[in-house]
């Protein structure tokens, strides 16, 4: 049987909703199901030349090729493309609640998720700084790991490069006291373990970031890599984890050590992201790590000055669909 995987349309005056009907013409080896509003989708998808066949999503019951199921929840005010508006943000977590649910009780194998905006749900009243975040709370998992994931090139056969953050988002002044021995130690177990479980690697190999400039310099630029990284990766290291590090950030990312490595480990969001993003971006996925479900995102955010346009590069979705059909077995 093929794995049934949830789409959220994510924020409606963004790029989601075009870029979730584009997947109706591209074949997958997975039944696919997209939330939102099934009349925005339909409107996106003529504003952008998409020729559209949408179908109300049936549990159990797959149409046949060709058709775009739509699990429809209605948005809460009218929208216009490239235009926020607060009041659906609670429509925008309503998709995520639902795929959440759904994958908690196996009627989704995976969730993929569009592009939402922080901002104006924010605005909106409600407390929230990313997708990893809120999955995370509202699945009680004390820790995940926001992993950002690529092939280098645009040949099916071209070798991933795969980049954690042991901190997410958080303002520059707060890293610091944030990498403890015990968060770090947690991420890199999450991290390891999920490269052994989802992706099918025997035995990861881990580069590890320092946090400061040239791994500190032995001191001089920072005491965090001798007071917290280095201990760390010694106690994992007698426990069999293959980890290099702390190596400086800007040498980290050279074929030479990126060649032999499954993954990295960036210490905080801007270290690690912008290498990964000049290299991948448009076929970039994020990948949350450490879930009782399986989520796989985009790596771009609403791009509203596209959205109805058209213009909007369907390759992070496909990419993120691709993934959790293959995470999720398919």
């Amino acid at each position: 049987m093929r794995p049934c995987i949830a789409v959220t349309s994510g924020e409606p005056a963004g790029v989601g909703p075009e870029l979730c009907a584009a997947l109706a013409a591209r074949p997958v080896a997975a039944r696919l199901v997209v939330l939102g509003d099934a009349g925005l989708i339909a409107e996106r998808a003529r504003m952008a030349g998409i020729s559209l066949d949408i179908r109300d999503y049936v549990p159990g019951n797959a149409p046949t090729g060709g058709v775009l199921e739509v699990l429809h929840l209605p948005v809460r005010a009218p929208v216009v493309a490239g235009r926020l508006d607060p009041v659906n943000a609670r429509y925008v977590l309503d998709l995520l609640d639902r795929a959440r649910d759904g994958c908690t009780t196996g009627e989704f194998a995976a969730m993929v998720t569009a592009p939402l905006h922080k901002g104006v749900i924010n605005d909106a009243g409600v407390p929230f700084s990313g997708h990893t975040e809120y999955l995370a709370d509202t699945t009680d998992t004390p820790r995940v790991v926001m992993m950002l994931a690529g092939r280098t090139g645009r040949s099916p056969d071209e070798r991933w490069l795969r980049v954690a953050l042991a901190t997410t988002h958080l303002a520059l002044a707060d890293v610091p006291a944030a990498i403890t021995p015990e968060s770090l130690t947690q991420t890199l177990r999450i991290l390891h373990g999920e490269l052994r479980r989802r992706f099918g690697i025997a035995d990861p190999h881990i580069l590890v970031a320092g946090l400061n400039p040239h791994a500190g310099e032995g001191g001089h630029l920072g005491r965090e890599e001798i007071d917290v990284i280095v201990p760390v990766l010694d106690r994992l290291r007698a426990e069999g984890m293959r980890l290099d590090g702390p190596l400086p950030a800007d040498t980290l990312f050279v074929p030479r050590l990126l060649d032999r490595a499954d993954a990295v480990l960036a210490m905080y969001h801007d270290q690690g992201l912008p290498v990964l993003k000049y290299a991948t971006f448009g076929q970039g996925i994020n990948v949350t790590l450490g879930l009782p479900i399986i989520r796989t995102s985009v790596d771009h955010g609403t791009a509203l000055d596209l959205a109805g346009g058209g213009r909007a590069d369907p390759g992070s979705l496909f990419e993120a669909v691709d993934m959790a059909i293959a995470m999720a077995g398919g």
